[in-house]
């Protein structure tokens, strides 16, 4: 049997239910800016890294063919990507391409994030 003065006293009061949600508040305010800036460092990363993966297979077309793919798709459809892949910061798979600087040569010479600083692909295309 409990003892009178406890008979009724079971859990915790709203006091002790209050601090502990107070430090849970506080901790996740110092985590989450540094959760989300991890998220899109990440992303950045992903992104270097598909930009690496894409112009190193246009260097081997480059390399095979002697001349330079006309569209990312060609990339593609001879094997030297599985896929165009998205651009994690944008979230779509546009990419800015950049014709070669020597003249005489068309297709695609390199590619970059299409940002609004960044050639879109379709404006390339008029260019040439």
């Amino acid at each position: 049997m409990m003892p009178a003065n406890r008979r009724g006293r079971r859990g915790f009061t709203l006091i002790e239910l209050m601090v502990v949600l107070a430090i849970i508040g506080s901790l996740l305010t110092i985590a989450l800016p540094h959760y989300f800036h991890s998220i899109e460092r990440g992303k950045a990363q992903v992104e270097r890294q598909n930009l690496a993966v894409m112009r190193d297979a246009i260097d081997k077309y480059y390399g095979d063919n002697g001349e330079y793919p006309q569209t990312l798709n060609d990339l593609v459809s001879k094997r030297y990507l599985r896929s165009i892949p998205e651009d994690p910061v944008s979230g779509n798979a546009d990419w800015a391409i950049i014709a070669p600087p020597d003249n005489t040569k068309t297709g695609v010479y390199d590619v970059g994030p299409a940002t609004a600083s960044a050639v879109p692909a379709a404006e390339a295309a008029v260019q040439k």
